[in-house]
């Protein structure tokens, strides 16, 4: 039997983004946002970031960088903290914020960076405390 994409997306977006995240989010969900929950589920997940045509590191860094050129600064920690499942390393994650400087602004690099640091910081004292 054939996985749906539904559920191939929450497989996957399980793997980029760990149960824990996954999880608070499904328990977030509304009447008024369940459509769009399946279609991110159903697109973003179940086809884009389950393409075997590149890799998980390759797809985080290019989502670091469109959200960081488009200014959609929300997003960031969250695929900051996925880096570490997807492979894509802090210096992979700074070549990413150095195109969207040169491509798309300085300031929205920089933003893109700070936010970053401090989820890296987030992430360390996590593990270690």
């Amino acid at each position: 039997m054939t996985k749906s994409r539904y559920d191939t997306g929450m497989e996957v977006r399980r793997s980029v983004l760990g149960d824990a995240h996954v999880d608070r989010a499904e328990a977030a969900k509304t009447d008024l946002d369940l459509p769009f929950q399946s279609l991110i589920t159903e697109s973003a997940w179940g086809t884009v970031w389950a393409s075997d045509a590149i890799s998980k590191r390759e797809r985080s860094m290019i989502t670091l960088a469109l959200l960081a050129a488009t200014g959609n600064f929300d997003e960031i920690p969250m695929h900051i903290r996925a880096t570490a499942r997807t492979g894509a390393s802090k210096q992979d994650v700074l070549e990413a914020f150095q195109h969207v400087a040169i491509y798309a602004g300085v300031p929205k690099a920089n933003h893109a960076l700070k936010l970053a640091k401090a989820t890296y910081a987030e992430m360390e004292e996590t593990k270690n405390g």
